[in-house]
């Protein structure tokens, strides 16, 4: 049986290539963004001691600096919590675009695959057909020598 060689198989190839770069990216989104929420979630554990430690401050005496100080870093808080906030958003975002490219990298690579194997199933019907040809011809002559 001769080989069977596919004539885009370096496009294939390719494709393959491209798929598994974009898993990587999008692996490194999903990092990046599980980085991004555990900063988020740090920075809302954060304020959450603050406004403790505030009702504390004013529960036990009424030191005015320190409450202050306290707001202050609660209305700081906030700031950063929204700005970190955006930076999740970003992230998702980052995110969605590299899911959006794996899934056309992918639907490209499993093309091409399709085309090989369509070609491949010709190629052995091809194959067939000629084995099946040169059997006659080795028939016919068996025979046309008795």
């Amino acid at each position: 049986m001769a080989r069977f060689i596919y004539r885009m198989q370096s496009i294939l190839d390719i494709k393959e290539k491209l798929e598994e770069q974009a898993k990587m990216e999008f692996a490194a989104a999903r990092v990046k963004l599980d980085e991004e929420e555990e900063k988020l979630q740090i920075l809302i554990n954060r304020k959450a001691a603050y406004e403790e430690q505030g009702r504390e401050l004013r529960k036990d005496s009424l030191m005015v600096l320190d409450i202050l100080e306290n707001r202050n870093a609660i209305s700081r808080m906030d700031e950063y919590i929204a700005y970190q906030r955006g930076q999740v958003h970003i992230a998702e975002k980052g995110l969605e675009d590299a899911r959006y490219k794996l899934q056309i990298a992918r639907q490209e690579s499993k093309t091409h695959e399709k085309l090989r194997e369509r070609a491949f199933d010709e190629f052995v019907r091809e194959e067939n057909a000629r084995e099946a040809k040169e059997i006659d011809e080795l028939t016919s002559y068996t025979h046309g020598q008795k």
